[in-house]
Parts: C-alpha cells; sequence; structure tokens
C-alpha cells in the first residue's frame, strides 16, 4: 500500500498509534489487517499505516459505534524509514 504523490513518487501511507481504553472486540479491526494490537495492562494500542486520513476517520467512527473509548490518536513516522535529519545547530554553521 503507497500513496503516490503528484510528481509520480511512491510513499508510504502514514503509520499511527491509537491508544484506547480496554481490548477493542476483533470486529474492530476488520478491513484494516496491518494494524497490530499491542495489549498493556489498561489499555490497548493499535499501530500501524492507515491508507488515507478517510481510512482513520472510519476506524475511529467503528471504534466509537463500538462503544471503544479513544484517549489517544498520534501520527508517527514509518519505522521503515530512516528519521529525518535534524537541522543544524549553531555550533555546526561555518564562522560559529
Amino acid at each position: 500500500m503507497s500513496i503516490a504523490t503528484p510528481g509520480g513518487a511512491l510513499l508510504p501511507p502514514p503509520y499511527y498509534e491509537i491508544r484506547v481504553i480496554g481490548v477493542p472486540p476483533p470486529e474492530a479491526l476488520l478491513d484494516f489487517e496491518l494494524l497490530s494490537a499491542s495489549v498493556e495492562p489498561v489499555e490497548t494500542v493499535l499501530h500501524g499505516p492507515l491508507r488515507d486520513q478517510a481510512a482513520l476517520h472510519g476506524l475511529l467512527a467503528r471504534l466509537q459505534i463500538l462503544g471503544v473509548k479513544v484517549v489517544e490518536v498520534r501520527r508517527l513516522h514509518d519505522p521503515a524509514l530512516p528519521a529525518p535529519e535534524d537541522p543544524p545547530s549553531a555550533a555546526n554553521l561555518p564562522g560559529a
């Protein structure tokens, strides 16, 4: 699953982390086969790529219909991609 840019380059889909209270029912993740779930003592962390914002909203709507309380949604960098380089600090600039 990739997203095409206007220039034709393929980008990986956005990677999300969604924290919910308790354990969501299995049907909550139907159609979202690339998401994985890590159960922690009081919450479950869902993480993985979602095709686009419409897919994110669809998942959130399904969780709401099933009575699952969402406590946090974060868009993360794809773990398969290298982290962006840090901007140069003043100490690394010429003449500093």
